[in-house]
């Protein structure tokens, strides 16, 4: 019988080249968004599903299960990206992006882990990111909603084993999506003290994303997770130096590490 996949964040970006991918591989896709009418011409199954409401994503996962009888595979993939300086950004808007990429992607585990338990096998692949490995300047929230995913994937991923449910992160770089336009960006204050090295901060960081790898790569890679019998804890999809970033971090002294990223931001 063909795996049944729930997708979130499946109507754009990596969500919808791994739904795409998927789908073409045999496999029964069910992608999210929060207004899944407004996706004409879907090359696969949308559900409305917004990760900041329980009610939501209790709802989604149980019209799947409803359909299809279960659930074989979930993909926390939904999310939202930050940028600023930590001064200037506002607490509420760190506070959501928060409860998207960490909570939200909690909550989905919540709700299909019963569902999994009971059928005695399962696997959550969640997308994490490479920037939530280290401290990025003017991208520290979004780096700490990452590093945090990553961190309870390892902790759930021990409490579930024995229910035959596997858990997995994948931490992507950067790649040629409309990440940037869903961003909240702190605007760039006239007499902030961080106004022109911020701006040239953004600017970099867009290129890179429009500079960005294939989104299809990242779908090779969850598929070969898939049918892999025994997943690591842990995958980094990326150019060299963005995974060879994450190597450097742990040999290098902390302040040297720092250098290199102050040289590479220009501060």
């Amino acid at each position: 019988m063909s795996k049944v996949v729930l997708i979130t964040g499946g109507s754009s970006g990596i969500g919808k080249s791994i739904g795409e991918y998927l789908s073409e591989k045999g496999f029964i896709v069910y992608g999210t968004s929060r207004n899944p009418e407004k996706c004409l011409n879907h090359p696969f199954k949308l559900v409305a599903l917004d990760v900041n409401s329980e009610k939501s994503i209790l709802n989604a996962v149980n019209e799947v299960i409803k359909v299809e009888g279960k659930l074989d595979i979930l993909i926390n993939n939904a999310g939202m990206g930050i940028t600023g300086p930590i001064e200037d950004t506002p607490t509420e808007e760190m506070r959501k992006v928060f409860d998207t990429n960490l909570f939200g992607a909690i909550d989905v585990m919540k709700a299909v882990l019963p569902h999994m338990r009971k059928q005695q096998s399962g696997l959550i692949i969640n997308i994490s990111s490479i920037a939530g490995y280290m401290g990025l300047p003017f991208r520290g929230i979004y780096s700490a909603t990452k590093g945090a995913l990553e961190l309870v994937t390892e902790a759930v991923r021990m409490e579930v084993k024995n229910f035959g449910i596997q858990v997995t992160n994948v931490a992507p770089g950067d790649f040629a999506t409309n990440i940037a336009s869903g961003r909240y960006h702190t605007p760039v204050f006239e007499n902030s003290p961080y106004k022109k090295v911020y701006q040239e901060n953004l600017d970099l960081m867009n290129s890179h994303v429009d500079a960005g790898s294939d989104p299809i790569e990242m779908a090779e890679v969850i598929y070969k997770i898939i049918n892999t019998p025994h997943p690591k804890i842990h995958y980094k999809v990326g150019d060299f130096m963005q995974k060879f970033s994450i190597v450097l971090k742990r040999i290098l002294p902390d302040k040297m590490y720092e250098k290199l990223l102050m040289n590479h931001y220009k501060l």
